[in-house]
């Protein structure tokens, strides 16, 4: 939700002045209307403000754990590989070590 769309605030809607007319709605049903429309909306911000933070805390998360996984492992890779072969020894014997 881009900021710049929202036309409203809380405090815009509690001010808001409406001109009375002769045939006009009951003015205390509109301020009441109105007094859960701000509640609603400012639940709603407030809902927007928490989405943000936990959006933000996930990406820099993510963005932490992709620079941890993207950086190979040699090392890791070499032991591995090295397991791997003593492995092949032992499974083939010393057969296996001679056609090295």
């Amino acid at each position: 939700m881009n900021a710049n769309r929202i036309q409203l605030t809380g405090k815009d809607i509690l001010e808001k002045e409406f001109k009375t007319a002769m045939r006009g709605y009951n003015q205390e049903e509109v301020d009441d209307f109105l007094d859960t429309v701000i509640q609603d909306y400012e639940a709603f911000q407030q809902d927007i403000e928490k989405l943000r933070q936990e959006n933000e805390r996930l990406r820099k998360q993510s963005d932490q754990t992709r620079s941890r996984t993207s950086t190979p492992n040699h090392q890791v890779n070499y032991d591995i590989l090295k397991r791997v072969s003593n492995l092949e020894k032992a499974v083939f014997g010393k057969k296996y070590a001679d056609s090295e």
